[in-house]
């Protein structure tokens, strides 16, 4: 009976330290070629964000990016703080969390006709790697906010054809119709107008295309 008992903690023993390793089951369902829609918790920039965009379900997200592989491990390319740059997985989900700890992220998928695509989009994306985090949010910059690298990864893999849409960018209040004083700070900050009007792209757009499917809500 020691024996036995024995033998069965090295067991849970062993699946502690290979979950810790990254061995155990997969997280959620995700799979490499998944768009990551996240509820970030940034403060007034996240909040005038998402009170601007509407997403899939009503939801407010401020962020996306698209999850790879990288050594047998899942990661995400995502163009956020300095860079575009890999971050673990588990460092994504970890990022924003509800009250009762979930994780803030939806999944979307690509349809089964544009799966296709996603090589092209994960060729363009890599290249994108140490690239300049867009602050100014100018479409065509040399530089990449989050949804800007997602929309041209695959209009790049779409043959430099549109995959994703572009619509004119919004940095008013919905309630006052005046630009939200965040921005204004924002922008006057960098010696730059507010580019109201100017094409974009935003995570709660992108996760309303009928190219996606919503595969699951994490929260």
């Amino acid at each position: 009976m020691l024996l036995l008992k024995l033998t069965r903690l090295k067991f849970l023993l062993a699946f502690v330290a290979l979950s810790s390793f990254g061995f155990a089951q997969p997280l959620y369902n995700l799979k490499q070629g998944d768009i990551l829609f996240q509820d970030m918790d940034c403060g007034p920039t996240c909040d005038a964000i998402e009170k601007v965009t509407k997403g899939w379900k009503g939801r407010k997200f401020s962020h996306i990016g698209l999850v790879d592989k990288k050594n047998d491990s899942l990661y995400v390319i995502e163009a956020i703080g300095k860079d575009v740059h890999y971050t673990a997985i588990d460092k994504f989900l970890d990022r924003s969390k509800n009250s009762t700890g979930k994780p803030k992220i939806v999944i979307g998928r690509l349809k089964q006709e544009y799966q296709h695509l996603l090589p092209g989009a994960f060729k363009f994306a890599r290249q994108q790697l140490g690239t300049l985090y867009d602050d100014a949010f100018l479409y065509e910059n040399g530089k990449y906010y989050c949804s800007e690298l997602i929309y041209d990864s695959f209009k790049a893999a779409n043959n430099n054809s549109p995959f994703f849409e572009l619509k004119p960018m919004t940095y008013n209040d919905p309630e006052t119709g005046r630009i939200f004083p965040v921005w204004e700070e924002y922008f006057k900050a960098r010696d730059m107008p507010v580019p109201e009007g100017l094409p974009g792209c935003n995570p709660g757009g992108l996760s309303l295309s009928d190219k996606l499917d919503i595969i699951e809500s994490l929260y």
